[in-house]
């Protein structure tokens, strides 16, 4: 898929961007505020694991540890959660195939932070947090997401947040760690 210069890339998707919310330099500041709001709520924690949902969640996780790691305050372990098979919306949203979960440690007693790209129905959440228990039982586990676009179906919501952008329901999100964008799926 080739994408206009200063639109995002995404693939597999048919995402039509309607305008830019976020610049690549305003995400930079909001992933490391979280990262100073996560260092300061888990101050006393021994060690944090950052797991990032498959698959937007992945890269602003590893961007986000990056962060913690070079403020300098916490051990902190990285690694990835597909919660695909977890989904209670296959008949909306096919089954792909799964991609790898890699879990860096035994989460028993360890605080999870899961990371996300975008909060919205709060589905995705609910999934990754019955794939959690297939792992261990953390001793807390926190969210972390870039974009809170309100509409929750579910009683889920963030710890950390680095945008809230109400949005209509017809509208999608796409958050990277190059920028934010509104914009319509195609056919909607």
């Amino acid at each position: 898929m080739t994408t206009r210069p200063g639109t995002p890339n995404v693939p597999n998707s048919q995402f039509e961007p309607r305008s830019q919310l976020l610049s690549r330099d305003e995400v930079d500041r909001a992933m490391r505020r979280m990262a100073h709001e996560v260092i300061e709520r888990n101050a006393d924690e021994s060690e944090i694991v950052v797991l990032g949902l498959q698959v937007g969640g992945v890269v602003l996780a590893e961007r986000l540890a990056a962060d913690i790691a070079a403020i300098g305050a916490l051990a902190v372990q990285v690694g990835r959660l597909d919660v695909a098979y977890f989904r209670d919306d296959h008949d909306r949203r096919p089954l792909l195939g799964a991609t790898a979960t890699t879990i860096p440690v035994d989460l028993t007693d360890r605080t999870v932070l899961l990371v996300d790209d975008v909060l919205y129905t709060g589905r995705t959440i609910r999934a990754a947090l019955n794939a959690l228990a297939e792992w261990g039982r953390p001793r807390a586990i926190q969210l972390a997401v870039l974009v809170d676009r309100g509409h929750r179906e579910l009683p889920i919501r963030a710890d950390f947040v680095g945008k809230n952008l109400p949005t209509a329901q017809h509208e999608a999100i796409v958050a990277t760690v190059d920028g934010v964008w509104i914009g319509e799926e195609a056919g909607s």
